[in-house]
């Protein structure tokens, strides 16, 4: 594993749990998982029980066993392993980032609490200050996703003054498609060198262009090589062809859709490991999109293999 003090940055997979028609964790594919993710994606980042991962529809004790099996087989395979540790008990969010020190992670990240909401700046880094506490050696990140916690303040406003607050501060997950906040993150943060990942895919050209650092999200984890390709070009100032891989990959699988449940049937297709249904209340994706998804990534010549077993089609459908 990578050092502890190094700050998160380039592509980062957020990586979706894969589980049993039942429901339950299926830990056995984790270790396939990474190896898929570093040798055919050159991903070598992760962010672990995040949205895309289902984090807040695990239980404490799922949390952990997902966060140790990810550190465990991605042992000198990854270079970083943040664990997202946010909950709506404080003391359940502690639990976790301590565990996240304890078992070997390189950093945590935390929502804000979303059914007793903060109401103001101030709160909102008390209580995050406290879980960070529990984990003062790893680098702490807060996820921004405001159109999920209903949480409104402003990522701009947050980030002033708050490594006087949180020592272990060292970046953002923004997840929102505000880029004016987002490009004010940058703009009155540039000293500090803040880790700035944005979180929403289908707009990374536009947030390379306000000065992001790194991108999170869960379409790295079938379309990384592709993704690494536009981040390269735009490094070359080749806007033109970074706009193109945008165009013709990120956009594209938009109209598919970025659910979990989407995200879960698509890498199940493009991988061939079946990443299995989401938890309730999620749904899990219809055989009819499952159908359509395979023939228009056939049509792109995208799949990795041919034949396409149909037990693998169940699992991720």
């Amino acid at each position: 594993m990578a050092s502890p003090k190094k700050k998160l940055q380039g592509l980062v997979a957020a990586t979706i749990t894969p589980m049993t028609e039942n429901g339950e964790i299926n830990f056995s594919v984790i270790g396939q998982y990474v190896d898929y993710l570093v040798k055919e994606q050159g991903v070598k980042n992760i962010f672990v029980n995040g949205t895309t991962g289902e984090g807040l529809s695990l239980s404490v004790s799922e949390r952990r066993q997902v966060a140790e099996e990810w550190v465990t087989k991605g042992k000198d395979k990854l270079d970083q392993v943040v664990i997202h540790v946010g909950a709506l008990s404080l003391k359940e969010s502690q639990e976790l980032a301590q565990h996240a020190a304890e078992i070997g992670a390189d950093g945590i990240a935390v929502i804000a609490p979303f059914f007793l909401k903060p109401w103001s700046k101030d709160v909102l880094i008390n209580f995050l200050k406290e879980v960070a506490a529990a984990a003062p050696a790893l680098p702490f990140y807060y996820y921004h996703i405001p159109a999920l916690t209903g949480v409104k303040i402003r990522a701009e406003e947050l980030l002033d003054g708050i490594q006087d607050k949180i020592p272990t501060f060292q970046g953002l997950k923004f997840s929102d498609t505000d880029l004016l906040d987002f490009g004010q993150c940058v703009d009155q943060n540039r000293q500090q060198q803040f880790a700035f990942l944005f979180g929403v895919d289908e707009q990374l050209l536009s947030a390379l262009v306000m000065g992001a650092t790194g991108a999170v999200g869960s379409t790295y984890n079938y379309l990384g090589r592709k993704t690494s390709q536009m981040l390269e070009a735009f490094e070359r100032k080749d806007f033109s062809l970074a706009l193109n891989y945008q165009s013709c990959f990120l956009v594209y699988f938009s109209h598919l859709g970025f659910g979990v449940s989407q995200t879960k049937a698509i890498m199940t297709l493009v991988s061939g490991i079946p990443m299995g249904p989401p938890r309730l209340p999620l749904q899990k994706a219809s055989r009819e999109f499952t159908d359509s998804v395979e023939a228009k990534l056939k049509s792109l010549d995208f799949l990795s293999f041919s034949d396409l077993k149909d037990g693998n089609l169940e699992a991720g459908s």
